[in-house]
């Protein structure tokens, strides 16, 4: 298929975290769309599956301002510009969780809703790990949750486990560790 011809990009609103665009295309069959989107990311992101010596999958809780409540999920970051996947994930790990880890595996990169922007997360696992902290961003300390690799199906029947990365990284760990 053609992709349509973008005729203008414009500001439609803007906010200290955010920027919507309102994009003017022209279809191949001649139709005119005026579609939103926020403006492209600058800089990816990472979301590490950090598994400890114990075989436990390492999650913390995050207060979301989204859902006004704390989420368990796995630790994750912007990117810093000229950092490779694996270096933010350390940093991040680090960071938030008060490890380092010496193997990382990407196991797939993920952009959630596509149709109104582009934000590419890397999904990686990090094993070996060692401690090490750094000092992050959050304005609290975030609770580390420690949870058995051999109960991960449990993980998808949480409540509180239930942001759309957070279980699609879930899914590719379990295809990872079953064809190893």
């Amino acid at each position: 298929m053609k992709k349509p011809d973008i005729l203008a990009i414009r500001l439609a609103a803007k906010s200290r975290l955010f920027e919507i665009q309102a994009v003017d295309l022209r279809f191949s069959n001649g139709e005119l769309r005026t579609y939103e989107r926020f403006k492209p990311a600058s800089r990816s992101a990472v979301m590490i599956l950090a598994i400890d010596d114990q075989q436990n999958l390492l999650l913390t809780y995050e207060y979301a301002v989204g859902t006004e409540q704390y989420e368990l999920g796995f630790p994750k970051g912007l990117m810093e510009i000229g950092e490779t996947p694996e270096q933010s994930a350390n940093r991040e790990l680090q960071e938030e969780i008060g490890f380092g880890a010496h193997k990382f595996t990407l196991l797939r990169t993920l952009i959630s809703s596509p149709g109104y922007m582009n934000n590419p997360m890397h999904i990686l696992l990090a094993e070996s790990l060692y401690p090490s902290r750094l000092q992050g961003d959050e304005p609290e300390a975030l609770q580390l949750v420690r949870h058995p690799l051999t109960k991960i199906d449990e993980l998808l029947d949480d409540p509180n486990f239930n942001e759309a990365r957070n279980l699609s990284a879930l899914f590719l760990l379990k295809k990872h560790l079953a064809q190893r």
